[in-house]
């Protein structure tokens, strides 16, 4: 019977590792959960240009206007536009392309990087 008392749970160290791996992963997590909501917003901002109807959006320059404004208003002033987003008009639809990436410190020369890259089909409203 001392064999079963012996195996009661995890030692001192063990909770140690545990916890280090699961502040790890937490860490990375509020690292990563930034870039990504500020993505979806990016995403929402220029789907939304076919459903407002109130922007009457025409043109390539008044495109980029109203996604900065959008961004603006989601408070992501990192982000260069006019670099990470590509819009061409054919056919009555914009074509937009984002596509940039984020790098994050993650320990001393380690960095965590993600990378978005997606095409949209607008139509004008």
């Amino acid at each position: 019977m001392t064999y079963a008392r012996s195996q009661k749970g995890m030692s001192l160290l063990g909770w140690l590792v545990v916890l280090a791996v699961v502040a790890f992963l937490a860490s990375t997590a509020f690292k990563l959960i930034p870039h990504y909501m500020d993505y979806f917003a990016i995403e929402k901002s220029i789907q939304s240009v076919e459903t407002d109807k109130a922007a009457e959006v025409r043109s390539v320059p008044e495109f980029y206007a109203y996604v900065n404004k959008a961004l603006m208003l989601n408070n992501i002033r990192d982000l260069k536009l006019e670099d990470a987003l590509d819009v061409q008009l054919e056919n009555n639809e914009f074509r937009a392309h984002l596509k940039y990436e984020k790098r994050e410190p993650l320990v001393q020369n380690i960095d965590l990087v993600v990378h978005f890259d997606k095409e949209y089909r607008v139509r004008m409203p």
